[in-house]
């Protein structure tokens, strides 16, 4: 298993793989795969290249997308200093192999290379055994506020 960075040239297999997990897993993401299924490919390519937004994804050992993360860094004066860690799914072929600590681990790694986030936010739609083993196993101090929501956070700065 390979993690990177999604660019342009996987949008397509991407895009594919989100109407996958919305249409496998519907209670597990706050979109819906009726909406979701009526963007262009255009549309995606331009949510890969947004810069609020970095997207990952999780290749098997033939290159095939099985599993991707974004991490959303909010906009508002309030609220910049936070990133959300969202679209997380890992296809059901791929799992059990660490695929999703994975992904999780490079969002994390990603939000606390960029200058001014302090917190990054998994808000789960839908808890799993499955996740609650990843967000235990992350080897981080997680704070659960409310609402199945994990902060990360470490020392005097959150992350």
């Amino acid at each position: 298993m390979d993690v990177r960075d999604v660019t342009v040239d996987d949008a397509e297999e991407f895009r594919a793989l989100r109407l996958r997990a919305l249409r496998e897993e519907p209670e597990a993401f706050g979109s819906s795969w009726e909406e979701e299924s009526q963007r262009s490919l255009e549309q995606t390519i331009a949510r890969l290249q947004a810069s609020d937004t970095a997207a990952f994804g999780g290749f098997d050992d033939a290159g095939k997308l099985v599993g991707m993360v974004r991490l959303w860094r909010e906009d508002g004066i309030k609220t910049q200093h936070k990133a959300n860690i969202i679209s997380m799914y890992v296809a059901p072929e791929a799992r059990g192999r660490g695929l999703g600590r994975m992904l999780l681990d490079v969002a994390i790694a990603r939000a606390r290379a960029t200058p001014g986030i302090e917190v990054a936010i998994l808000a789960i739609e839908a808890i799993a055994d499955v996740l609650l083993r990843i967000l235990l196993g992350v080897g981080e101090d997680i704070a659960a506020p409310a609402h199945h929501r994990a902060e990360w956070i470490v020392g005097n700065r959150r992350i």
